[in-house]
């Protein structure tokens, strides 16, 4: 708690004087920013351990509610094993990993498609769903007309929301830049100012690719930063490689935490490397059952008819190749 008078002079708030908590960790307040340099020596030691303790607060916290697709009100998934109508996981086994490990090729395959004319995000099973029963090309949100469009129209609709400051659309033409998609030319440095900026509007999706791109890079402190702030915003695979991250530097019950706050938002990775670290003794039987049940609850919440329908359609897709 912070006191109601400056803790470099003394200085009582009220008439002329008014007090300023410190930013970092809110136990002292400040006249003015000099006194608040002159107290620094002093306070450093504490306020940077109160500062570790609140931000271990909000990482540890658990993950906000996704957000629902704008026409199916279903919780979007985080890719296309999240919402897949498979049987429930057990203490022994976790079906949709089981199911990853066979099919490589869809464990990185999204679930969602944005649409520059709305600038809205919709599950493919709504997308799908709405190409069946429609000839056309359409928006399935706004029913904007799509027919013909090229990509160099495409691009342009996307930089038309990035003016207004539309972060999905900052996200996706981000993407295009990096991965040379819409006929654009690779250019990394175009791609990581749209991440940045899509992640300083709160993209969780754009704080986990800057975390990729400095973990690539070999930048430990920024690769860090944005995969708490993409795990706080509740991005599941942000967390999991936070996990694995502290696993590795030996810090075995901080990744049980990531993982377990991971997996009950139904990340089957994290859920599989669970029931592994029971057999060390870091999680108990108790914490895994209800971690699977709110695992599976989080999955169940995310599965639909027309989501299974386009799991198919992918399954089938690849299959034929």
């Amino acid at each position: 708690m912070t006191t109601s008078c400056c803790a470099e002079c003394g200085g009582e708030e009220g008439g002329v004087i008014s007090l300023k908590a410190c930013k970092s960790c809110w136990l002292v307040k400040y006249c003015n920013a000099e006194c608040q340099r002159n107290h620094w020596p002093t306070h450093k030691k504490l306020c940077k351990l109160r500062a570790a303790e609140l931000r271990d607060e909000a990482l540890f916290k658990g993950p906000p509610a996704k957000e629902d697709c704008p026409i199916c009100f279903i919780p979007m998934p985080a890719g296309l094993l999240s919402c897949m109508t498979l049987p429930p996981a057990t203490i022994t086994s976790v079906p949709i990993a089981d199911f990853a490990e066979a099919n490589k090729e869809l464990a990185n395959i999204g679930m969602e498609t944005y649409y520059s004319c709305c600038g809205k995000s919709i599950c493919e099973g709504c997308v799908d769903s709405f190409h069946i029963s429609h000839s056309d090309e359409k928006c399935p949100f706004c029913k904007a007309d799509l027919r013909g469009k090229t990509e160099v129209e495409q691009v342009e609709g996307l930089m038309k929301r990035v003016e207004v400051n539309d972060a999905g659309a900052m996200y996706v033409l981000g993407n295009s830049y990096y991965h040379r998609k819409l006929g654009l030319l690779q250019d990394r440095g175009k791609a990581l100012e749209l991440y940045t900026r899509a992640a300083a509007l709160g993209s969780s999706m754009a704080h986990f690719h800057l975390g990729n791109i400095y973990h690539e890079g070999g930048d430990s402190k920024k690769e860090k930063f944005h995969y708490e702030a993409a795990a706080m915003a509740g991005h599941e695979d942000a967390r999991y490689n936070l996990g694995c991250t502290e696993a590795q530097s030996g810090n075995v019950e901080r990744a049980v935490k990531h993982w377990m706050i991971s997996a009950s938002a139904g990340h089957y990775a994290a859920m599989k490397t669970l029931i592994k670290v029971i057999e060390m003794g870091y999680v108990s039987r108790a914490a895994i059952d209800s971690t699977i049940t709110a695992y599976n609850n989080s999955c169940a919440e995310m599965r639909s008819e027309a989501r299974d329908a386009a799991a198919r359609l992918y399954i089938t897709s690849i299959g034929a190749r």
